[in-house]
């Protein structure tokens, strides 16, 4: 079951601006929330039992309380930011708190890092922060000032290219690094 939940609250994730767009003339926000906490309450009772998955979690669920109890079309359009937030906590957390979580990524692959390589996995959690920021300011924007197509292709598409063009600069620049070292 555990291995089920993370990908279903990706792929959710994934969905969840086109499921906005084109549900909301089918179903009302609170069937959202009810499906979106559904998932969220299933990943907070079968996943990890560290304090930064317990708080996501429990967020997550205030927002789907929330969302179920105004039943507003507009609350749901601030998914993405809480998303973007969360993972720009993650992200800034983990450079105060150690280690990055791209040096826990790079340990994944290579245990031992050479001081040049924990030095570059800093800074690329820094600058996967800033996107996460950028992101989250753009669509509260398009959130609060957008019509809901826009909000929809920049965060059901738009956002998605931005994040993969960010993966294969980083990787262009990663093979340069490891070129000089």
């Amino acid at each position: 079951m555990r291995r089920l939940i993370a990908p279903a609250l990706l792929l959710a994730g994934l969905l969840y601006p086109f499921a906005v767009y084109f549900g909301m003339a089918r179903f009302a926000p609170w069937q959202f929330a009810l499906l979106l906490g559904g998932l969220w309450l299933a990943r907070a009772l079968t996943g990890g039992r560290r304090p930064a998955d317990l708080w996501m979690a429990a967020l997550a669920l205030v927002f789907c309380g929330l969302l179920a109890l105004f039943n507003s079309p507009l609350l749901l359009r601030w998914y993405p930011v809480l998303i973007s937030t969360f993972m720009l906590s993650l992200f800034g957390l983990s450079l105060k708190f150690g280690p990055p979580v791209i040096e826990r990524l790079a340990r994944l692959r290579e245990p031992e890092l050479p001081a040049i390589a924990i030095h570059y996995t800093r800074q690329v959690t820094k600058v996967w922060c800033l996107f996460f920021l950028f992101n989250g300011l753009v669509a509260a924007g398009l959130t609060l000032w957008a019509p809901l197509s826009w909000w929809t292709l920049y965060n059901g598409l738009i956002a998605y290219g931005l994040m993969g063009l960010l993966f294969a600069i980083e990787w262009l620049v990663r093979q340069k690094v490891r070129g000089r070292a």
